[in-house]
């Protein structure tokens, strides 16, 4: 039998493939309908699947993070109950759907949120449809089948957007591509994976067991919706939807870090340290660490990467309409390392059944997003309110490491060595930048301002 070890390690190696895939497509897909559409269209598509993402967090009862934690997750019965609970969640999102229709198109007054709701909401019927086969798949560490589906559904969606924009440039490109690769990926659940449609079942126990364990993940994805989605509502209701798209471009490129290592975080780290929780807590930690080395690590090449050339990379693939994307990049990169740190250590906590620390920290985050964007929008325009968005995550890093030290899962030294290591490497690209001439990353906001 294949090691936890291993499969961990094929399972982070086929994440980074996987998500960079998807991201090289969504970056294609970017560019083309940039030139097709206008800025306001991702402004309003931003506000849409914001809430849209809202609704989805706010229902999150850990069904697939139960389904790989439960010692049951192999039987059956349990697994036909998690699948039919999936199922009346996806329905019951787009009810709500069709109810924040009108409240929403009334408060941001935007009349085409009416049809968008209902067409963009419909995919998580489709969501919730998906074969119980990936349930199981996620239990056993079997990332490279899910990322490929992933992949797969994700293209075909984006031909669909660049088909339609093609030939009838309007907003409607963005909702039926992206509709279209969620019912792809939904059919491809049964055929790929050869799962016939399960029959329902609502076993007591087993629904017992998936909403204790889910009150607590109910309670962070709530929180986490809070956290990360926040500030495009916020901003949705200051700045007009011509800048929110562009502040959307920006977001959308420094946010690949987060999305990646939180994709490892969820598929690889937390299903291997659930198969370890029974360890002593300092022998968890000592593996835990070692193999956490290797994603800061990369971490910090990327992200230094991102901080210190980002701008240059929008500054050549977007024409002026986003020239302030360029210095909004570098300062949404810098507050990302946070992010990392976090969703490497935030697993373990998971795993070991105590996962309303990442929770308090996400509303933290909220806080903080809530009452400063506002706060420094009105103190120092748009700039103000980016860096406050940026850094809000570094206060529930605060608070996680209060849990990680009652757990005795604590990894503070070696967070500060790759956070000197990471502003070395910052320091080391922008001298690079000075001696051949290409200036430093602001300096299109100093220009402006």
């Amino acid at each position: 039998m294949t090691s936890v070890k291993k499969l961990a390690t094929r399972g982070a190696v086929w994440v980074f493939v996987g998500y960079g895939g998807q991201q090289v497509l969504r970056l294609i897909n970017n560019l083309i309908l940039t030139r097709l559409l206008v800025p306001e269209f991702f402004g309003i598509m931003a506000i849409v699947n914001t809430l849209l993402i809202g609704l989805e967090l706010f229902s999150d009862v850990g069904i697939r993070q139960s389904v790989v934690r439960s010692p049951r997750g192999e039987e059956p019965l349990f697994i036909r109950t998690a699948w039919t609970m999936q199922v009346i969640r996806g329905l019951l999102l787009w009810l709500a759907s069709l109810l924040l229709t009108i409240p929403a198109a009334r408060f941001y007054g935007e009349p085409q949120l009416l049809l968008l709701f209902p067409l963009v909401g419909f995919a998580t019927v489709f969501e919730g449809l998906l074969s119980p086969a990936i349930l199981l798949r996620a239990r056993r560490l079997d990332i490279k089948s899910i990322n490929l589906l992933e992949m797969g559904s994700a293209g075909f969606g984006i031909l669909i957007m660049i088909l339609y924009a093609s030939i009838s440039p309007t907003l409607w490109a963005l909702p039926v591509g992206g509709l279209a690769g969620t019912g792809l990926k939904c059919f491809l659940s049964y055929w790929l994976f050869k799962e016939p449609i399960p029959r329902p079942a609502l076993e007591k126990e087993a629904v017992e067991e998936l909403l204790n364990f889910g009150r607590w993940i109910f309670l962070s994805a709530s929180m986490m919706f809070l956290a990360e989605q926040a500030d495009r509502l916020v901003l949705g209701k200051i700045i007009p939807f011509g800048v929110l798209g562009v502040y959307t471009i920006a977001y959308t490129l420094a946010n690949i870090p987060r999305m990646l290592i939180k994709r490892i975080s969820l598929q690889v780290i937390f299903p291997a340290i659930s198969h370890k929780q029974d360890l002593p807590r300092e022998e968890l930690r000592q593996r835990f660490r070692r193999q956490r080395w290797k994603m800061l690590l990369g971490s910090v090449a990327l992200l230094g990467g991102l901080v210190s050339f980002g701008d240059l990379a929008i500054d050549f693939l977007y024409d002026q309409r986003y020239i302030a994307a360029t210095w909004m990049m570098p300062i949404l990169c810098a507050g990302i390392w946070f992010v990392v740190l976090f969703y490497t250590l935030s697993p373990a906590l998971l795993a070991v059944g105590k996962p309303q620390f990442i929770a308090l920290s996400n509303f933290v985050s909220f806080a903080v997003i809530l009452l400063g964007v506002p706060i420094a929008h009105r103190l120092f325009d748009l700039p103000g309110a980016v860096t406050v968005i940026s850094f809000s995550d570094l206060f529930p890093y605060f608070i996680l490491l209060g849990g990680l030290a009652r757990q005795r899962l604590l990894c503070l030294w070696q967070d500060l060595l790759s956070t000197v290591l990471l502003v070395g490497v910052v320091a080391i690209f922008m001298g690079f930048r000075l001696l051949v001439g290409w200036g430093l990353p602001l300096d299109n906001l100093l220009l402006a301002g």
